[in-house]
């Protein structure tokens, strides 16, 4: 096979990475067979996982939007990025705000070395390899310091991502410690893998993340409310991925919680 110019050298094609599944689903252009054969299979437990990840893609970008066009939000740190194609931040925001800054970071090295040679010629975007968990550590970066430090208003994207943090890692702890590093007028957006939506799904949808080294934990409701606490939540507040703002209201359908993902954003005061 031939290596892609977006493939890091030295990149293992045979084996599948999270970030590339993801990008499958999306849709996307950059995943190998071994991604695809993972995402099959994944999809064979729960059909409705493309059709999930892309609500989640979606309520990022309408998210951006909004931050970009009504708060004028030109700082983006997206914590857990994966590989930024299909509709990145930088992108979504640069459409309303030019001059928009975004940190991407991720603990995968792999996402990050493909992310660092998708935008190696796009200004004014950083790629970093550092771990939520770790959360001083990544606040330490100069890249992240360069970001917060002129005192603006800067956007914490938390999508899809603490529902990779186990309670042991004590993520409340992990989001407070970040709003505590905020200028005011930040906000936070946050989705997350929920309990109450599919229950009959929830289990084996951990179990299989439980065979991975990214291992699952689904939250409830107001566990996910629990990670704005400082922050004034944006109407309609915690609810199912299609119900966030949706761009029409005809395009919720009737079952939203079969997206299982919450979503909400914040601001700080």
């Amino acid at each position: 096979m031939r290596r892609p110019n977006w493939v890091p050298a030295g990149t293992d094609l045979d084996k599948p990475n999270a970030a590339r599944v993801y990008d499958y689903y999306l849709g996307g252009s950059h995943n190998f067979e071994a991604d695809r054969q993972m995402a099959r299979k994944a999809m064979e437990l729960w059909p409705d996982l493309p059709r999930i990840m892309r609500a989640n893609r979606a309520f990022l970008r309408r998210s951006v939007h909004l931050l970009a066009e009504e708060k004028g939000i030109t700082r983006f740190l997206d914590i857990g990025s994966g590989i930024p194609t299909f509709g990145p931040v930088h992108e979504v925001a640069r459409a309303v705000q030019p001059d928009t800054r975004v940190v991407y970071v991720d603990r995968d090295p792999v996402a990050v070395a493909h992310s660092r040679l998708i935008l190696a010629d796009v200004p004014d975007c950083a790629v970093i390899e550092a771990d939520l968990r770790d959360v001083d550590d990544l606040l330490s970066r100069p890249e992240v310091v360069e970001l917060l430090e002129p005192g603006e208003p800067v956007a914490v994207m938390l999508v899809a991502v603490l529902h990779f943090v186990t309670d042991a890692d004590e993520p409340e702890k992990l989001v407070a410690r970040l709003r505590e590093a905020l200028p005011p007028g930040s906000a936070l957006v946050v989705s997350h893998a929920g309990l109450e939506g599919r229950p009959d799904q929830a289990g084996s949808h951990q179990d299989l993340y439980k065979r991975t080294p990214t291992p699952l934990t689904m939250r409830s409701k107001d566990r996910v409310r629990g990670f704005f606490e400082g922050f004034e939540l944006l109407e309609p507040g915690v609810v199912y991925l299609p119900e966030w703002r949706p761009d029409e209201p005809g395009t919720v359908g009737p079952h939203p919680e079969r997206m299982t993902g919450l979503a909400g954003v914040g601001l700080l005061p």
